[in-house]
């Protein structure tokens, strides 16, 4: 199962706003080395070009359509296969900044994983993530209660497991392996001018799993379920819009002062 660009890109403005509000709050000059985990397509490849033009930019992802796609798009950055989950050990461990916007939530063992992340920094570096915090919100409340009912549970033997831990046991753990570190949230409130935009936005990442798992002769039918929901719980505006609300996790960390 691989990621689709093509409709990952279809909100590339609302996407890519997390990766330079978090570009944003680096607060180094001049970097040499700089690592992108979870580029995607490479728009958050071009967000830290962007700033650090001077700068060696590897983009690694481990869909090989989103590199492809990056390498099309953007010629002159540099971009890796690669499946972080397995493969971090081979990656530098020299970067000035390691960054990742809205990846993670994918990865398995936070704990293990942010470790590995802040050791591919040398000892003046810095972590940033991002990682979308909508567990919480309706359109996953919705696909989970239709995913769960009788009628479509039989389809999805595996359920999603959400790897996100909360804020606190960020803050814990960020603590706990880390020299300093800074945590915030960012709730965003994107316009859509349909309910379909909102599935539209989630074929593209959180609805991708389980429209995978359905015969193509009933993809439809669970998506007209979920639309029925969605109606009543993302009311119009008075103008016809849509508020569709999503809440970011950012941090920023530095390696243990021990590190060589």
């Amino acid at each position: 199962m691989d990621w689709s660009s093509e409709q990952y890109l279809k909100f590339k403005t609302e996407r890519t706003q997390p990766a330079i509000d978090l570009v944003n709050r680096i607060n180094m000059v001049n970097p040499k080395k700089i690592l992108d985990i979870g580029c995607g397509p490479g728009n958050s490849t071009e967000v830290l070009y962007n700033k650090y033009p001077g700068a060696y930019i590897l983009g690694v992802d481990k869909s090989e359509e989103m590199i492809k796609t990056a390498r099309i798009k953007y010629p002159g950055l540099n971009f890796k296969i690669c499946d972080v989950s397995k493969d971090l050990s081979q990656l530098d461990s020299d970067s000035d900044i390691v960054f990742s916007n809205a990846c993670i939530q994918w990865i398995p063992d936070h704990k293990h994983l942010l470790k590995n992340m802040l050791n591919l920094l040398n000892r003046n570096g810095v972590l940033a993530v991002q990682i979308p915090m909508n567990y919480n919100e309706p359109i996953h409340k919705t696909i989970d209660e239709v995913a769960s009912s009788e009628k479509w549970k039989k389809y999805f033997i595996e359920p999603r497991i959400f790897y996100t831990l909360s804020q606190s046991e960020y803050y814990d753990l960020l603590f706990e392996i880390s020299e300093e570190f800074f945590i915030w949230e960012t709730v965003y409130y994107h316009v859509m001018k349909s309910h379909n935009d909102i599935l539209e936005w989630y074929r593209g990442t959180g609805l991708r799993p389980y429209l995978n798992a359905l015969p193509d002769v009933k993809k439809t039918v669970f998506k007209s379920e979920l639309m029925e929901i969605l109606m009543q719980r993302y009311p119009k505006q008075k103008n016809g819009d849509i508020i569709f609300r999503f809440p970011r996790f950012f941090f920023i960390a530095y390696p243990k002062r021990g590190k060589s």
